[in-house]
């Protein structure tokens, strides 16, 4: 579970997770095609405007029994997704929240709410280190840095620093 939040944060927005359903994926291919968004998050798959590829690793996921992945939804309407993967020593967490939400501590909240639907730990998760979004919605969840990486982003066409982090009990 995540900590509550800090004394003087802004309140918690309301998120709500369900089962990603197929009328989502145009909606999460936009999210994920957005250029800014998709350098930001640095590393994407290798053309993130490929809606062929886009849907054949989304029927993977949702094919696989070992993924955990939700939509989010805010006031009712669709913003991002949020999921788990990966073998059982190595879970990883991920989000993506559109762009035009950024800021409003949606991810937080979708984070928080997977967290509690998700309850094994440890849980991994990585970021790039220039990701102060990211960095700041996974230390607000518990995760602490546990190192660095470095490794081609496709997303920014370059080697890009990454944080990694961990969440226990």
């Amino acid at each position: 579970m995540c900590p509550s939040p800090v004394p003087g944060e802004p309140e918690r927005p309301s998120v709500t997770l369900r089962e990603v359903r197929d009328g989502d994926l145009p909606l999460f291919f936009a999210f994920m095609s957005d250029p800014e968004a998709v350098r930001v998050a640095a590393f994407t798959s290798a053309d993130p405007s490929d809606r062929a590829m886009f849907d054949a690793h989304w029927q993977r996921i949702r094919a696989s029994d070992t993924i955990v992945m939700r939509t989010v939804l805010h006031d009712g309407r669709v913003v991002g997704n949020a999921g788990v993967y990966g073998s059982p020593a190595e879970r990883q967490v991920t989000y993506w929240i559109d762009r035009a939400h950024w800021g409003g501590g949606l991810a937080t909240a979708a984070l928080r709410a997977l967290l509690e639907l998700v309850p094994e730990r440890p849980l991994y998760a990585r970021a790039a280190a220039d990701n102060t979004g990211s960095v700041r919605v996974l230390t607000r969840c518990g995760f602490t840095v546990t190192g660095t990486d470095r490794g081609y982003a496709e997303a920014r066409g370059e080697e890009t620093d990454e944080l990694l982090f961990r969440l226990d009990g």
